[in-house]
């Protein structure tokens, strides 16, 4: 018996390809608290007394998400994530890395490794302790 079907045949070329991608996210330990603040203080400022109705409590909510993206939009900022994008890095390798860089100093230098070790090893630790 022969087949009614022609099989296909199909080269599809992988290159590899660096795609940048961009979010809009908090900086640890930043804004964070203060995004944090915002919003509590936020639900603490909710008038319930005002609900009556399902449209009453609809309205309520959509002042509350409203609220909630202004808050976002004033803390956050948009980062690219590329693939050599490090999830430990905060401010203070930043500053420990700047530091360096203006002074060239091996104590700075000594200094920054010092932090990204730190920082690396809490982060380590996190995980372990999840698992």
């Amino acid at each position: 018996m022969s087949s009614d079907h022609t099989p296909l045949m199909v080269n599809i070329l992988i290159f590899e390809e660096h795609i940048q991608t961009r979010k809009q996210t908090i900086i640890k330990n930043s804004k964070e608290m203060r995004f944090i603040t915002k919003i509590i203080k936020s639900v603490k400022r909710l008038n319930l007394d005002h609900i009556k109705s399902k449209e009453d409590l609809e309205q309520l909510v959509q002042e509350f998400m409203h609220n909630i993206d202004k808050i976002w939009l004033k803390h956050s900022k948009i980062v690219n994530i590329t693939r050599h994008s490090k999830s430990w890095w905060s401010e203070e390798c930043q500053r420990g890395l700047e530091k360096y860089r203006f002074s060239r100093f091996l104590e700075d230098w000594k200094n920054f490794k010092s932090v990204v070790k730190k920082i690396k090893w809490g982060i380590l630790m996190l995980k372990s302790r999840k698992l």
